[in-house]
């Protein structure tokens, strides 16, 4: 029995959920979102509150239940408020920067590393040092912060690279001495 699929979404208002067959579209204040569902999963719309439910126990129709479940209630909470990633980014001489909607990033190579972002994303950055992804997409803002992390991902011996803000990096100790 799936408790997170079971449980109804509450649609707040100002938000606008059209269900096509197969097709979902979550309108509101912040943007739209659109997901194709999977064609064993019955998703009915109820006033302000949207139900998902299954036609059997099997295997990947339990799996599928709670999945697309909470693939809706992102969208819906993502066109009302916004999902955001903070990155860091350690190093001597290492830092970003805004050229329009680019990021651009010096990271140690011998070339500025460039980003564009996708649509629907946006960079904001406090400092030389700290970058946020923002976007209504919650899949695409986590790709996005991840992708960026790939360009320099923190060592274990001096901590450099980029991070997630909330991401601790287990540092080890480099070589020792002489026996």
């Amino acid at each position: 029995m799936s408790r997170i699929g079971n449980k109804p979404i509450t649609v707040p208002e100002g938000v606008e959920v059209t269900l096509n067959e197969n097709h979902i579209t979550v309108k509101g204040p912040k943007g739209t979102l659109q997901k194709e569902l999977h064609k064993n999963i019955t998703v009915t719309i109820d006033g302000n509150t949207i139900h998902v439910t299954r036609p059997n126990d099997e295997a990947e129709n339990r799996s599928l239940h709670g999945l697309t479940r909470t693939l809706i209630n992102n969208m819906v909470e993502g066109v009302v408020h916004e999902f955001k990633k903070e990155l860091e980014i350690n190093g001597v001489g290492y830092r970003a920067q805004k050229k329009g909607n680019q990021l651009v990033m010096n990271l140690g190579y011998s070339h500025p590393v460039e980003m564009d972002p996708p649509e629907g994303i946006t960079f904001d950055l406090a400092d030389a040092n700290h970058i946020t992804v923002r976007g209504i997409d919650k899949e695409l803002v986590g790709q996005t912060a991840a992708v960026i992390r790939t360009k320099r991902p923190p060592e274990v011996y001096r901590g450099k690279g980029i991070k997630y803000a909330t991401e601790h990096i287990r540092r080890k100790e480099g070589k020792s001495g002489k026996k």
